[in-house]
């Protein structure tokens, strides 16, 4: 199998092709535009059956005098599937077609080498739990006591002006439990 195709292009006339019969793939591929004179355009096209599972980036390409281009098609199922790739050049007077073949890839070998130390105990390691006091105090990510601070002084202060603005019995007795849940979150971070 290979991941490639070969493209001549005007090797032995203008616009002249020369490409394989057919190729064989596992995936994606490159076709390898060889041009052997003048500059030319080719004319890339994968048949119905090859587009249902493989996309060109674009169909004309450039290739310019004695140089090699690259096009890579980029094969998104599976095979097995086989189609065609046709070639052109000069507007379509020269035209050739590729049978390309799309197998099924070969599976890679799953082996794992094992070796004498894995039949002896590891050591077991206890995590350790620790925590750096020295941080600076603004960096909430680590101090997360701050953050309780903060959010239980602003619930508090929320529960205070509506329990004023407000004046009803309920509205007190949610302060004393937003005070209760602010107490509880303290002493829960400090123990």
């Amino acid at each position: 199998m290979t991941d490639t195709l070969p493209v001549h292009v005007n090797r032995d006339q203008l616009h002249g092709l020369e490409v394989p019969n057919e190729v064989e793939v596992s995936g994606s591929f490159d076709v390898v535009l060889q041009n052997h004179g003048e500059s030319v355009h080719v004319h890339l096209h994968l048949d119905d059956d090859l587009s249902d599972i493989a996309t060109l980036s674009a169909n004309n390409h450039h290739v310019a005098s004695d140089s090699t281009r690259r096009i890579t098609v980029d094969v998104s199922g599976s095979g097995p599937v086989r189609g065609k790739l046709k070639v052109a050049t000069a507007y379509g007077a020269t035209t050739r077609y590729v049978d390309v073949i799309l197998t099924e890839p070969e599976p890679e070998p799953r082996d794992v080498a094992v070796d004498e130390s894995l039949s002896k105990p590891q050591p077991r390691s206890t995590p350790t739990r620790t925590r750096d006091r020295s941080v600076d105090a603004f960096d909430i990510s680590i101090r997360p006591e701050i953050a309780v601070l903060v959010l239980g002084a602003v619930a508090l202060a929320v529960a205070i002006a509506a329990t004023l603005l407000f004046e009803n019995t309920v509205v007190l007795l949610g302060s004393f439990v937003v005070l209760a849940g602010v107490l509880v979150a303290i002493y829960l971070l400090v123990a």
